[in-house]
């Protein structure tokens, strides 16, 4: 048998120039200024108010090991299989009946389970925000709602907010025909403040002056340190509400579960939309999680992650308290995870960010917040992942570094 003396000409490899193949959307995408803060930090050594993360010495370790056996060694096939889009039935009555109030219960039918939070965001952004669309937000507001909003091309406006959060008096008739509201009532991320009660009424009567949509974002409301917080907007207004909740900061958010609480014609929409994402959330994690909360497990777990996060806020402002310099501001959080703080008129807390990394600690700059007109002094302060000890030295870093900036 004669073989081919023949040779495959060496041809020299290109890869494509992704540059002019990827889509104007893709083009506009940015990285997640936390995202990138978090890189720098993960060295033991840097003191880190930056990330927004849970404590992990709340995560119940033993007890999602426990649910973990118990769903596979039952139900295994059916954990490991693909399910239905809209979620696991049991896991979604039982949040029905948490949300559920006198005046707007809640179906099992109005929740669709997601994979976190952010893509409930994702998947709201999708299904109501065309190009140019205006979207109501806060001021500042939560980065994720901003970088999932901001693939579709909204115009955006801020409404005027206050330690007391977003001002409904500033919701004038010339906001008729925005698509909705964002809005993070309880221990807002980044600010850490709570709408007032009395706004949370008059958020209720402007969307239905204004025929507005209310996106209620909600994954800090059971963070409260004194155990309530006011109605939820969805309560006063269920007919123009969307409610977004997360086990994230109550479980683990490595379990990537959260749930939309939303009219049924809106949230058959969204299922559709997620059919096209990912198909379902993870089946195993949503069995889980419905096995360890399904005999009170919250009950309990919760008020422990409460008073750790309070001592570690107290532990925050009394170091704030002693060592910052006349001129720094900053608010005291009722809950959550987080406190805002402006440096003096004019002092840019980007620049500052360099300066602090260099004496390993850091923090996030306010301005990715800002869907408009950025405020340079602000920062967000994360205090619940730091122990008090290095919260107070890291705060003294920190006034140091303002007082030698001036």
């Amino acid at each position: 048998m004669k073989t081919s003396t023949l040779q495959k000409p060496v041809e020299r490899i290109v890869s494509p120039d992704f540059d002019s193949i990827f889509s104007s959307r893709a083009k506009a995408i940015q990285s997640s200024a936390i995202r990138e803060i978090l890189k720098v930090t993960e060295r033991p050594e840097v003191i880190s108010f930056a990330g927004g993360l849970p404590a992990p010495e709340t995560f119940p370790v033993k007890e999602t090991l426990a649910a973990m056996e118990r769903v596979l060694t039952a139900s295994g096939r059916e954990a490991l299989q693909y399910s239905t889009t809209e979620g696991f039935a049991p896991l979604r009555e039982w949040i029905a009946r948490r949300n559920s109030t006198p005046d707007a219960p809640v179906h099992p039918d109005q929740v669709l389970m997601v994979s976190g939070s952010q893509q409930g965001l994702d998947l709201l952004a999708k299904v109501l925000i065309d190009p140019g669309d205006r979207v109501l937000v806060e001021t500042p507001t939560y980065l994720g709602a901003l970088q999932a909003f901001s693939l579709f091309e909204p115009t955006y406006v801020s409404i005027p907010s206050d330690d007391d959060g977003v001002i409904p008096e500033a919701m004038g008739e010339s906001l008729r025909g925005a698509k909705f509201l964002y809005c993070l009532p309880n221990f807002q991320n980044p600010t850490g403040r709570l709408l007032a009660e009395e706004r949370r009424y008059q958020l209720a009567q402007k969307a239905r002056e204004l025929d507005l949509l209310i996106l209620e974002d909600d994954p800090y409301g059971e963070l409260s340190y004194a155990g309530d917080t006011p109605p939820s907007i969805r309560s006063l207004a269920p007919e123009r509400t969307v409610y977004m909740g997360s086990f994230s900061k109550v479980l683990a958010p490595g379990i990537r579960l959260g749930y939309v609480i939303a009219p049924e014609a809106l949230r058959a929409k969204l299922v559709q939309a997620k059919q096209a994402t990912d198909l379902h959330t993870s089946t195993l994690s949503q069995m889980a999680a419905y096995e360890v909360v399904k005999d009170g497990f919250l009950d309990s777990h919760i008020p422990t992650i409460r008073k750790l996060y309070s001592d570690q806020c107290q532990a925050m402002l009394s170091a704030l308290s002693r060592h910052m310099p006349e001129g720094v501001r900053w608010n005291a959080p009722k809950g959550g995870m987080f406190l805002w703080a402006e440096l003096p008129q004019g002092m840019d807390a980007t620049a500052l960010l360099t300066k602090a990394v260099e004496n390993n600690v850091a923090f996030v700059p306010g301005m990715p917040f800002f869907a408009e007109n950025p405020s340079i002094e602000s920062l967000r302060l994360a205090f619940v992942t730091v122990p008090p000890p290095r919260i107070e030295e890291g705060v003294k870093r920190l006034a140091e570094l303002i007082r030698a900036s001036r």
